[in-house]
């Protein structure tokens, strides 16, 4: 099974958790994700999200700002880069997030969202069709497999 690792968002956005999440919003608009890290004391400690402003801020009709702190999950579970598409769909599932933090040596080093694990998914069905194809057709060898 292939790892994540070719998949995996390594120029994570972190905030400062005292930073209002109206500010948090317009960052995660103006550079087009979905989620930023959230940081104390130079630690990433957890994740907002869109979904978090919406469900914890705007919902609960909680001020603009609040700082990011408040509103973050900090329960995110972290993955590495050698966890297999498997694994973090399981994660994801079983913790009911489209993100996972993923850290190497005790630090965090990026992010994987739900949109990052499909296109790793559709990668590795495109792969096998096309080795299928080649085995049905009798032509060459197989290719290695995409994150192997």
């Amino acid at each position: 099974m292939p790892s994540i690792e070719s998949h995996v968002t390594r120029d994570l956005v972190a905030l400062d958790g005292g930073m209002p999440c109206s500010e948090a919003a317009r960052i995660m608009t103006q550079r087009l994700i979905g989620s930023v890290g959230v940081r104390e004391d130079g630690r990433i400690v957890g994740i907002l999200t869109e979904r978090d402003l919406v469900v914890r801020v705007l919902a609960d009709g909680a001020p603009g700002d609040l700082p990011i702190r408040k509103a973050m999950r900090s329960d995110v579970p972290t993955v590495t880069l050698a966890t297999t598409d498997t694994e973090c769909t399981a994660l994801m599932r079983d913790h009911a997030t489209r993100h996972l933090l993923v850290a190497e040596g005790g630090a965090v080093v990026g992010i994987l969202s739900m949109r990052d694990l499909i296109r790793l998914m559709l990668a590795e069905r495109e792969w096998l069709i096309d080795q299928l194809q080649s085995f049905i057709d009798g032509h060459g060898r197989p290719n290695p497999a995409p994150g192997s």
